[in-house]
């Protein structure tokens, strides 16, 4: 689902009433910006923010750089799929942004529809790429041409990505416009889907 024009706004109390025990879950590539909107997100709504990134560094006592060399990124997707499944089980509702990889597992999506409503943050490979480019700890993008691979990486990746409840372009805009897309995608869905609010 894909917002479309505004509507009437509901009252950020009801959004988290409507929303219950549910997390809101961000998704998409490397650079869409998952982590600054969830941060703003979260704050606009009153919800705790958590990266899951930072969760599995956490818990592995290691740099998401350091899990891929020293374990490989087999052991990386196992160590997310479990992360990601304890706080979604464990501590919802809230705004939990994911790594570019995590909605590949079908457990994690089947996980992520259980207890939450899923945003794909969708972005072209040219603004990709130029966010990217401003940080050097990208352990998939560690070759000749990183460009190609991330091109690569969002062809094989966007089915997975389109398969989210929702779809909002994550363009070159102040983070909060973004934020506002997703309040409103949020209200429209909450509205259309209801009955879904108690804990699953």
């Amino acid at each position: 689902m894909t917002i479309a024009e505004p509507i009437e706004s509901l009252d950020h109390t009801e959004l988290r009433a409507a929303l219950g025990q549910r997390a809101i879950v961000l998704v998409g590539m490397m650079g869409s910006g998952k982590s600054s909107v969830g941060r703003r997100l979260s704050s606009r709504l009153g919800l705790p923010f958590v990266d899951a990134d930072t969760e599995i560094e956490t818990a592995a006592d290691m740099t998401i750089p350091e899990i891929f060399a020293q374990r490989g990124e087999t052991e990386f997707r196992d160590g997310e799929r479990r992360v990601i499944s304890r706080i979604l089980m464990t501590r919802a509702p809230l705004v939990l942004a994911t790594g570019g990889g995590a909605f590949m597992n079908a457990e994690t999506r089947a996980r992520i529809a259980q207890y939450g409503i899923s945003i794909w943050l969708k972005a072209e490979a040219d603004v990709l790429m130029r966010r990217v480019r401003k940080r050097s700890n990208r352990p998939l993008l560690q070759t000749a041409d990183p460009e190609e691979t991330l091109r690569h990486m969002l062809a094989e990746r966007e089915p997975f990505y389109a398969l989210a409840d929702l779809t909002l372009m994550s363009r070159d805009a102040p983070h909060d416009v973004v934020v506002a897309d997703a309040v409103a995608a949020l209200e429209q869905h909450l509205r259309a889907t209801p009955g879904r609010s108690d804990t699953p």
